[in-house]
């Protein structure tokens, strides 16, 4: 089976609909909560009706979710997430009140009331709360506060519609006279294939011209959504939009404009790689279209069966319990892995703490989806343990850690195609696939990291929000970090505007970068001694149970220091001098 097996979640879709129309009902018993959360009994209350709510919205969200991201041009399914959507803020407007109420407590009182066996699980995220009082408002403001809420994700909404919904293939003559159907799905795989650069601009091009074409939109849809976000910041008193995206979660500043100096300033092996670009294909410029090209040829074709089975068979070098995880990530009817019309592109993991987890692939048959195959395991392992070892409350894991379990998985499927490659041709393939990896997922990712922080401040320093504007800053930080000036390539300084992390979840990206900076670091000590592997799956089992700092700490890494981020540099610089040596041969 090759697509989800939505009855895991709901056996019918009238229980979907049923559950849909019940939780109204719900949200008026959460509502009877106020006034009341200043005793035990209270708090007793809260745990029973809360757990009941977070189970259900969690359920209702995910199917309605991927539902949609089936087939995001299918209105029905369009619909229903909508008013899924739309019943979350209701339950964030209702339930406003609870926060400022719990707040209103004397906390070692609270911390008493947490003694009690049914209400130890939320020792951590009251302490959390509590870090937070500063920037809570009064129950009547934070109820102001949440009715906007999805007045402002309508911008949410519209970047979907205007990037998904209402976009086309676009037919592209090639200077074979071949003509192709070129969408998000398949663009990448033609300028890998594409041996021709004129060729390569014409693929490139039918993706991005949409972007410049509806540029001002765009423009408008990214302003209205960062200054959302700002007028929070003014409300609640945050010093910074930045410091808003990571005070909850007790994340140092540091951790992140190191993290950006470090990329911005330690470069030289990515100028490297790309001058061997440059060089090897003979090219008079290198664009930004043509970082796809092969250096060699692989003969293999990987499908979805051929890449399962080869990552399972990676993951059988950790022993038998990860094995286990990593098979019941994979089964059949959790994993959506072929390309379709109207599909959400990309690759994701997701799940529920009862149901399990599912993947959503558009899957290539190439090398860089069997990769995606280990990467997209590695969350769904990460969530399998995580609800294993915590109780609902403190299972879901912070964005900070949840790259660390996928790019651990990459590492391990990297090492397990090396050792089985026997061709000079498919280890440069692999060692190519390594080092896009670590440009994509280190480099890029803090690039991206750096326009956010910059297109931000343009905010709070009240500069107008154009796409001209961001474009410029896009330019600029291209030329920084690889060394290519994108005023010899149009339309690829609207790369702001195609990539959807930075409309939905705004600072989600460096975390990219951090994770697979932790992630390198764990598993180079995992192969040097197989018994650091146990302190690894401590941390996947930790859930969201601490702040995330402390979590990876847990498994020996200390993100406030560059170490690991310069390690990743070292790492690229070595793999870039085994390929140049491979290619001289």
């Amino acid at each position: 089976m090759k697509e989800w097996n939505l009855e895991l979640i709901y056996k019918k879709y009238e229980d979907f609909v049923k559950e849909l129309n019940d939780f109204p009902n719900d949200i008026i018993e959460a509502e009877q909560l106020k006034g009341k959360l200043h005793s035990l009994e209270g708090m007793l209350a809260y745990e029973r009706v809360m757990k009941k709510i977070d189970e259900r919205i969690e359920r209702l969200f995910c199917y309605a979710s991927m539902k949609f991201d089936l087939n995001q041009k299918d209105s029905k399914a369009s619909e229903d997430y909508q008013k899924v959507y739309q019943l979350f803020n209701e339950l964030l407007s209702k339930t406003a009140f609870i926060s400022p109420e719990i707040l209103a407590n004397d906390k070692n009182q609270v911390m008493q009331y947490l003694k009690n066996d049914k209400l130890k699980k939320y020792q951590f995220k009251m302490d959390q709360l509590f870090r937070s009082r500063d920037f809570y408002l009064d129950a009547k403001s934070e109820k102001l506060m949440a009715n906007y809420g999805e007045a402002t994700g309508g911008f949410n909404r519209l970047y979907d519609k205007l990037a998904v919904s209402d976009r086309e293939s676009v037919e592209v003559e090639l200077s074979t006279k071949e003509k192709l159907s070129i969408n998000d799905s398949n663009f990448r795989y033609y300028l890998e294939l594409l041996s021709n650069q004129e060729d390569r601009r014409i693929v490139f091009e039918a993706i991005y011209k949409f972007y410049d074409q509806h540029k001002n939109t765009f423009a408008g849809i990214y302003d209205g959504i960062m200054q959302s976000e700002f007028a929070e910041v003014k409300n609640r008193g945050y010093n910074s939009i930045l410091e808003s995206q990571l005070y909850y979660n007790a994340i140092p500043k540091e951790v992140f404009l190191s993290l950006i100096d470090t990329a911005r300033m330690h470069n030289t092996p990515l100028k490297r790689y790309y001058a061997l670009r440059k060089k090897y294909f003979k090219l008079d410029t290198l664009h930004t279209y043509d970082r796809f090209l092969s250096f060699a040829k692989s003969k293999e074709t990987y499908t979805y069966e051929v890449a399962k089975d080869m990552v399972l068979d990676a993951c059988k070098s950790l022993g038998e319990d990860y094995y286990a995880h990593a098979c019941k990530a994979l089964e059949d009817g959790r994993v959506s892995v072929y390309t379709k019309d109207g599909k959400r592109t990309g690759a994701y993991s997701t799940g529920l703490y009862k149901e399990g987890t599912f993947i959503l692939l558009n899957h290539n048959d190439n090398l860089e989806s069997a990769f995606t195959v280990a990467h997209e395991a590695g969350h769904s392992i990460h969530t399998l343990y995580a609800n294993e070892h915590q109780d609902e409350v403190n299972a879901n894991y912070t964005i900070f850690v949840a790259e660390i379990a996928s790019t651990f998985n990459e590492q391990l499927f990297l090492d397990y195609v090396m050792q089985h490659s026997n061709s000079k041709e498919e280890k440069i393939v692999v060692l190519q696939q390594a080092i896009d990896n670590i440009i994509a997922t280190f480099y890029r990712q803090t690039l991206f990291a750096n326009y956010e922080y910059l297109a931000h401040k343009m905010v709070e320093d009240k500069k107008p929000i154009t796409a001209e504007a961001l474009s410029g800053i896009m330019t600029e930080l291209y030329q920084d970090y690889y060394g290519i000036d994108l005023k010899d390539e149009p339309y690829k300084n609207m790369v702001w505007a195609y990539i959807p992390h930075f409309f939905h979840t705004p600072f989600y990206v460096y975390q990219y970068a951090t994770s697979f900076a932790a992630s390198l670091a764990i598993y180079e000590e995992v192969k040097k001694n197989p018994k650091n592997l146990n302190s690894y799956l401590e941390m996947l089992s930790m859930g969201g149970s601490a702040y995330p700092v402390d979590i990876v700490r847990k498994a020996g890494v200390d993100l406030t220091k560059t170490d690991a981020f310069m390690a990743v540099v070292h790492r690229l610089e070595d793999l870039v001098t085994e390929l140049e040596n491979l290619l001289e041969d």
